[in-house]
């Protein structure tokens, strides 16, 4: 069974490095432990977080085969490399490009050869750190090393990212970082015509209404005044490269061993969640739908609701980002699922991962 983006998007590249979806908020949504999750694939590494929150077993559904060789990676490296050396490989931490290849060659004695194949093919990849080769990361890439110096300094962009408390943050973005020139780009560069092209595929703004760049800039602005900047490694990383001190869920140092310890409990299906649903004979308990629905009529989106309760336990969780695309369960089905508005506007005030416009949580009844 298809799923509708399979007709529209190029699926022969890695999109997406790194999962740029906050899994703090995603732990809390979905009260992973002791459940049966299916979580869409991306990077790996909110799959990966939900591991470490406890889930039982977490079912990876990903239909990108670049996306898998990413997961797989990552799963080597937890198995065979320490923390550090994991950050080194993926580029998080300082390392020569021979020192991240010859990490690399740690990991191939757990590698299929399908996954070995794939890398050997890119091993510059490897040596530019497998994290940073992405569409979506070489998108911010651009806009760091490129646009953003003609807007503002590397000393202004470090006083950004300094503590300050709410009302400090809210001045410093009025008095010196929400310039003209400061708009003009964000309207330029978070565009549909230049994120389509260069971050994300058209095809995935096939239902997206009004502007995009105004709803992304009104959502940095949270990002930058009501959070805490310092504590955001979502925006150290668009903003200097790397993640700063403050690491995503999944590569803490103190996940890292539960992670690996619990490898076997994950598993990975090469093909959409529709055909996972259909296939598996095992309910399940939680969903990571990721911003699934993003690219998916509301016809699409209803249907795929329904094949997910009729393959869950009551009380499953779901969890989801609207990015520009407003989706949610429909009335129409009222009666089999309900959603948690409290819960998930409280969560989605917390989204470190700011360029979404809702975070969805709901729940089988």
């Amino acid at each position: 069974m298809k799923s509708e983006i399979q007709d529209h998007a190029d699926f022969t590249q890695v999109r997406y490095a790194n999962c740029w979806e906050d899994a703090d908020i995603l732990i809390q949504a979905l009260a992973p432990r002791d459940r049966h999750c299916l979580s869409i694939g991306s990077a790996g590494d909110n799959s990966f977080s939900l591991l470490a929150a406890g889930a039982k077993q977490v079912t990876i559904t990903e239909m990108n085969p670049a996306q898998i060789a990413c997961i797989k990676l990552r799963i080597a490296a937890y198995q065979t490399l320490s923390h550090r050396e994991f950050l080194i490989l993926l580029g998080e931490a300082d390392g020569s490009s021979d020192a991240r290849y010859a990490l690399y060659q740690k990991c191939l004695p757990v590698l299929d050869d399908e996954t070995r194949n794939y890398w050997n093919h890119f091993t510059a990849h490897i040596r530019d750190g497998f994290g940073r080769i992405g569409k979506f990361e070489n998108y911010f890439s651009l806009f760091r090393e490129k646009l953003l110096p003609l807007v503002h300094s590397q000393e202004k962009i470090h006083r950004l990212l300094a503590p300050r408390s709410t009302s400090e943050r809210h001045d410093f973005y009025q008095i010196e970082w929400n310039t003209w020139r400061w708009r003009l780009l964000f309207r330029f560069f978070f565009s549909r015509f230049i994120m389509g092209r260069l971050g994300r595929d058209p095809a995935f703004f096939k239902y997206v209404e009004g502007s995009v760049a105004d709803r992304i800039l009104m959502r940095a602005r949270h990002a930058l005044t009501e959070l805490d900047p310092s504590e955001n490694p979502y925006l150290h990383w668009i903003l200097t490269g790397n993640y700063g001190q403050h690491l995503p869920h999944a590569l803490r140092e103190e996940n890292f061993l539960i992670i690996r310890e619990n490898l076997h409990r994950i598993s990975i299906a090469p093909r959409p969640m529709e055909s996972v649903l259909s296939d598996s004979a095992e309910t399940f308990q939680a969903y990571n739908l990721s911003d699934i629905f993003e690219y998916m009529s509301e016809e699409n989106t209803e249907n795929l609701l329904r094949q997910i309760h009729a393959s869950s336990d009551p009380g499953a969780r779901l969890a989801y980002w609207n990015m520009l695309a407003p989706r949610s369960r429909p009335e129409t089905l009222s009666a089999h699922i309900k959603p948690l508005p409290t819960l998930s506007q409280k969560l989605f005030t917390q989204d470190k991962a700011f360029f979404y416009s809702a975070f969805i949580v709901e729940e089988i009844i």
